[in-house]
């Protein structure tokens, strides 16, 4: 088993090694894509390169940091009206649209998928998306569910406010081909949700993999969990 990684870790007021001011979060966005294989369950992971600063050789669902662009690139859907007003509490900085369509374009970047039904919209792509254009497809918006919200421990030199979206795989991609190839994740492959918990996966991931067995499994949900840490300790809410 690997050595714990800091970026991991809660906040540590006695590490004499932090800096005097906790960095601000980067808006960041995951996709969590789940199939049936063989009448069970599998959900879409891959691994992050060794040679990565933040959580090297983890296993992770496709994800990574919102660009400006993401508000204003073109979907053939919007996220259903439940889902956009979950994405806006405690958030003023972004419209809830584009954390939805960064976890689209960092889903394709890092392994290739296209998420979409076939027809791109007719004008220039927005800035970060032409790769995707090519491939004459627009996202579903509407067919995705937002299930948490995540912020990495203070005091740790790269930190992200992360949304977590969720998906039927067969109801949001393209098809099984990987249109791209993409380098920041490796062996990407689906694992059966007991496979996926014997993985190294960061606390976060596993977490979510939880508030994922129980949504698959039938179970009511109060609404998506938001994580994070504060001077008095570790805290949840549902939002």
């Amino acid at each position: 088993m690997s050595a714990p990684d800091p970026d991991d870790a809660p906040f540590d007021a006695a590490d004499p090694t932090r800096p005097a001011r906790a960095p601000r979060p980067r808006d960041a966005a995951t996709l969590i894509l789940v199939r049936k294989t063989r009448g069970e369950d599998t959900i879409l992971m891959g691994q992050r390169a060794r040679g990565h600063v933040f959580m090297p050789d983890k296993w992770v669902f496709p994800g990574g940091a919102v660009d400006r662009s993401d508000a204003i690139a073109s979907a053939a859907t919007e996220l259903r009206p439940e889902v956009a007003d979950k994405l806006l509490l405690e958030n003023s900085r972004r419209p809830p649209r584009a954390y939805a369509l960064a976890a689209v374009r960092e889903t394709f970047e890092e392994t290739g998928l296209v998420v979409g039904r076939p027809g791109a919209p007719a004008g220039k792509p927005a800035p970060g998306w032409a790769t995707f254009a090519a491939c004459d497809a627009a996202p579903e918006l509407d067919k995705l569910d937002f299930v948490c919200r995540a912020i990495t421990p203070p005091y740790r030199p790269r930190r992200f406010d992360a949304r977590f979206f969720f998906a039927e795989a067969d109801a949001v991609l393209l098809d099984d081909r990987a249109h791209f190839a993409g380098g920041e994740l490796m062996h990407t492959r689906w694992f059966t949700m007991d496979e996926a918990l014997a993985l190294d996966l960061p606390n976060v991931t596993r977490f979510v993999l939880g508030e994922v067995a129980a949504r698959l499994s039938g179970a009511t949900l109060e609404g998506p969990p938001f994580l994070r840490w504060t001077r008095a300790g570790h805290r949840m809410d549902r939002l």
